[in-house]
């Protein structure tokens, strides 16, 4: 089986990828780096492919990896001063309308 193939991943698996793919697209991430971004975080959760029957099988999902993302930089923000943070937002929307353009 040569790197990259995903036949030896599930439905679920691939549809998760697919979904984590399409958030990282949406954020502005490149294509391939969405992509790899995304099965790593579907093997992160259920350790890779498809696996063998038999005991110990039937865990539980780790979701985790994917909850990552949403807290990563809080304790940073956090600790930031009110007008610290209204003047970088206020700096961050000028950026966004000057690259609009």
């Amino acid at each position: 089986m040569p790197r990259g193939d995903k036949s030896k991943y599930t439905d679920k698996q691939k549809r998760q990828a697919e979904k984590i793919e399409e958030g990282y697209e949406e954020r502005g991430v490149p294509e391939q780096e969405a992509e790899r971004r995304a099965w790593a975080t579907v093997n992160k959760m259920t350790g890779g492919g498809k696996k063998k029957g038999g005991s110990g099988r039937g865990k539980s999902l780790n979701t985790e990896p994917a909850k990552k993302g949403g807290r990563k930089g809080g304790k940073a923000a956090a600790s930031r001063s009110a007008s610290a943070k209204s003047a970088s937002a206020k700096k961050a929307a000028r950026t966004r309308a000057q690259n609009k353009k």
